[in-house]
């Protein structure tokens, strides 16, 4: 009886267990990453856009935090995503906008949000758009491509390796491209032509939309590219196809993870060029191909949160909807998106956008969504992307050092939450030139060196000066009045400011 009475007091140790373990799991949320491309302040219905509507994202407004004074943390997007994954400005790396061969820039051992994750017990997994870089040299498209984002703490991985306008025109799938014929293997080269396919410079009357000579190599879906490319035809992808195909995946990979908390980088390519949404969404708006991509990109969005709720998960997983910068009209491709753009303003009433050291080039769409956990409303906190790491740390129980596990992280966790309406004190904008954040103020450094070439014929105001730019978003949120020259001792104070943050 003794040794009865043992065994029930054991199994039911072991059942306590069990049930504290399946307890501590589901207090655990999920959490989902939503990461548009190119995406503008002022491109959101619930930002005030009138020209185009987004429901599925104005829901997310509505029940959760819709936060106006949020910021990714450079105005291109290699940068903003090395910033968001590592903690870390991407100035400390040297991290720029990367072609579509270049060499993974985050290093494995690196801290990064998914490995930190992962650490908490998250399955983590990244799909959609990555330009991070692939393997450690030029990239061998026809093997295992190492290192990738496994190495730096994602379980699964389904990629447009690097933007949609450069080449390869092909998903990666946990290293290794899918579909690939391997008698008709992938040779890329940003440099030299390499094969017979047709490019862009020679064959305009192949086109879909006339390109600059920049994106007019190879054609591919009858689309000039950035790049030039051999091979990998029957691995090709269709750009109208990016809605379905990535949000199968996603849908794949949450239903398999349903069990356990997950934590999901949804990479969207929309609304980055070229622009070439699914035939159900052409014409869904007066602007065009833009304009019909953000509708392609509010469906996405929707579809993703009704899986959540089909599989009863909405309640226990954490959203966090945002841009890797702002927006951008001309960026290539002759897409009619600056002769339609009518009383649209992208970036609302903030001046720059994509490229910029303006508000417009960082300020951001950013909502925060969990029922019953985020607070409904509307937040003036000042947030930054690089925040995340250190932010959803705190949230799962991961300890972090700050200015060394991740440099330049802050906690501002009750922020994103809704619980303060407190943010950051200070904060770097990193464009062509580098700009503070200090309250209401915003200095802008002297730039250095000349606008790159192929930076010229964009359509936003640079900010690229010789002499230091001070505004007082409070007074003037357009950037329009310079008072460096009545202000100095402010000029000296941002600037040594400045100057400390990226010698540490």
């Amino acid at each position: 009886m003794k040794r009865i009475s043992i065994l029930i007091g054991l199994a039911a140790m072991i059942a306590a267990s069990c049930n504290d373990a399946k307890k501590e799991q589901k207090t655990k949320p999920n959490i989902l990453v939503i990461y548009i491309d190119d995406l503008g302040y002022g491109d959101l219905s619930c930002y005030g856009a009138t020209a185009v509507q987004t429901p599925h994202v104005d829901a997310l407004a509505k029940g959760g935090m819709k936060f106006t004074d949020a910021h990714c943390s450079a105005s291109t997007c290699t940068p903003s995503r090395y910033a968001l994954l590592t903690g870390s400005y991407a100035f400390r790396s040297k991290a720029a906008i990367l072609p579509g061969d270049a060499p993974l820039i985050i290093h494995p051992g690196q801290a990064t949000l998914p490995s930190m994750l992962k650490d908490a017990g998250y399955v983590t997994g990244v799909i959609g758009k990555w330009h991070l870089g692939l393997g450690d040299g030029k990239p061998d498209w026809n093997t295992s491509i190492k290192p990738g984002p496994g190495e730096i703490g994602f379980d699964y991985s389904f990629l447009i390796p690097a933007t949609p306008d450069r080449v390869p025109t092909v998903y990666v799938e946990n290293s290794r491209v899918v579909n690939l014929d391997l008698k008709d293997p992938i040779t890329i080269d940003y440099a030299h032509r390499v094969g017979n396919d047709p490019i862009g410079l020679e064959h305009p009357e192949m086109l879909k939309m006339q390109a600059d000579s920049q994106h007019s190599g190879t054609i591919v879906n009858g689309i000039s590219r950035i790049g030039f490319m051999k091979g990998g035809h029957q691995a090709y992808w269709r750009d109208e196809d990016f809605a379905t195909v990535l949000n199968d995946q996603v849908t794949s990979f949450i239903t398999q993870n349903k069990d356990k908390p997950f934590f999901l980088y949804y990479s969207l390519p929309s609304i980055h060029v070229p622009r070439s949404p699914n035939a159900k969404f052409v014409g869904a708006t007066d602007m065009g191909p833009r304009g019909d991509d953000i509708v392609q990109m509010d469906w996405m969005t929707g579809e993703v949160m009704k899986t959540l709720k089909n599989l009863g998960l909405e309640a226990n997983t954490l959203v966090i909807f945002s841009s890797d910068n702002g927006p951008v009209l001309n960026d290539g491709y002759a897409d009619q998106a600056v002769q339609r753009l009518g009383d649209h303003r992208p970036a609302g009433i903030y001046k720059g956008g994509k490229y910029s050291a303006y508000e417009g080039g960082t300020r951001v769409p950013t909502i925060t969504f969990w029922p019953g956990e985020i607070k409904q409303g509307e937040s003036n906190a000042l947030i930054s992307q690089v925040d995340l790491f250190a932010s959803l740390a705190q949230l799962v129980g991961q300890e972090v050092e700050p200015g060394k596990t991740v440099p330049d992280s802050k906690n501002v966790l009750p922020a994103l939450l809704g619980q303060s309406m407190t943010g950051r004190e200070t904060m770097v904008e990193e464009s062509f030139t580098m700009s503070l954040r200090s309250g209401n103020w915003k200095y802008i450094a002297p730039a250095a060196g000349k606008t790159p070439e192929w930076l010229k014929n964009k359509d936003v105001p640079k900010g690229l000066q010789a002499t230091p730019q001070l505004y007082n978003l409070e007074d003037d949120p357009g950037e329009t009045h310079n008072l460096a020259d009545q202000y100095p001792d402010e000029v000296q104070r941002l600037s040594g400011q400045l100057k400390e943050i990226m010698e540490e």
